[in-house]
């Protein structure tokens, strides 16, 4: 097998039952695993709500590590309709010209940078770092400032032994409260000043909330950008024909972003707590107990997609749900979307073929089922 490829271990339960089980911190989880049942779920706000408590939605939870709500990826309608009508404006501005021109550089540079080494090792020298640098564009602060996200190493929330453990956590939420209490001293165009000069129903937003938005920037689109990252360089070493077809047919990029976002899925999964006694997939769940929209299990439904464990650049129906759906889909899907389109066209123009020397992948063990997500660290060597 490639060292790229991302086998489905949900395959046999979706076929069989539509669901499976994992426990979470003795909190129980029912996997949801086709698509069907994924957007029917992921639609239904009501019955499988987001606005639970603070990090119970998040598998594996976070309930022991934050007591801040992350906004509006945990809140629902009608109150969420309101902060996301405020949000989104600022979080499509990657579709802006003079925005991709910045992230263009951006990642120019690094890819220019990679090509003068013998080897990189991508998790950490390539993907954090272009993550830290486009993330300053989408907060409109000065550039430097991502060599002290740079600093903290790929995992936001969690230590690398344990769920339980909050000290990482805490060195975020210390420098959002440190970055918010600057911005009120001294607004700019920034978007902490720009949250903390919004109102929401004539109502100003507080500082919680506000915080509970910055968390949710920071951590949400940290792993997922990496192992997106991270997971295309893996392919595109042991498919060099892909970026040929690239560099050949540059008309196809932004479905090729789609394809590998789709066989990646770069999050999992995302819980819901139910509400009252009901059932998906003829499988009974409790009130007050969790389902999870399994993304990536949804992604590879053959019900929906033609040959889902191959990886098609220019595939023509693609429905997939890695950025979620319905009500909470990914507020930064355009950023992200930003990143991997002009990634992509980066190294279709710059490199001919990317070598793999070393590599630890990153599996999770959800209860029954054992999936790669990505890796740990997977050293390459990039030729120009």
């Amino acid at each position: 097998m490639k060292k790229s490829a991302h086998p489905d271990p949900f395959e046999k339960a979706r076929l069989e039952k539509g669901y499976g089980e994992m426990n979470d911190q003795d909190d129980p989880v029912t996997m949801i695993l086709g698509l069907k049942d994924v957007r029917k779920c992921a639609h239904n706000w009501k019955s499988f709500q987001s606005g639970a408590t603070p990090g119970r939605i998040v598998v594996p939870s976070e309930v022991n590590i934050r007591d801040t709500r992350q906004i509006p990826f945990e809140v629902d309608p009608p109150a969420h309709k309101g902060y996301r009508d405020l949000l989104e404006p600022w979080f499509k501005r990657p579709l802006e010209a003079v925005y991709q021109e910045k992230l263009k550089a951006q990642i120019s540079d690094i890819v220019e940078e990679v090509l003068t080494k013998d080897t990189v090792e991508v998790v950490g020298d390539f993907a954090l770092r272009l993550q830290s640098r486009a993330l300053t564009l989408l907060l409109n602060i000065p550039y430097q400032e991502a060599e002290t996200w740079i600093g903290w190493g790929t995992h936001v929330f969690r230590s690398e032994d344990t769920a339980l453990d909050g000290d990482k956590a805490n060195i975020l939420y210390d420098y959002i409260d440190t970055q918010i209490d600057k911005a009120i001293e001294n607004p700019g165009d920034d978007l902490y000043s720009k949250l903390l000069a919004s109102e929401i129903n004539g109502k100003q937003l507080t500082k919680e909330e506000v915080k509970g938005v910055m968390i949710l920037t920071f951590a949400g689109g940290r792993d997922t950008v990496i192992n997106a990252v991270t997971n295309a360089i893996a392919y595109f070493a042991e498919h060099p024909e892909s970026l040929k077809q690239l560099k050949d047919t540059p008309e196809i990029t932004g479905k090729a972003v789609e394809e590998l976002i789709r066989y990646f899925a770069p999050l999992t999964h995302m819980g819901r707590v139910v509400t009252e006694d009901t059932q998906v997939c003829e499988h009974a769940v409790k009130a007050d107990s969790r389902i999870s929209l399994c993304w990536a299990s949804a992604n590879r439904d053959a019900k929906v997609f033609e040959n889902p464990n191959k990886i098609v650049l220019d595939r023509k129906i693609n429905p997939h749900v890695s950025f979620g759906f319905s009500t909470h889909n990914c507020l930064g899907a355009t950023h992200a979307r930003q990143i991997m389109n002009i990634l992509l066209s980066t190294l279709a123009e710059k490199v001919t073929s990317i070598d793999i020397v070393d590599y630890k992948e990153n599996i999770e063990n959800l209860g029954e089922f054992k999936r790669k997500v990505g890796y740990d660290s997977i050293t390459v060597k990039f030729n120009a």
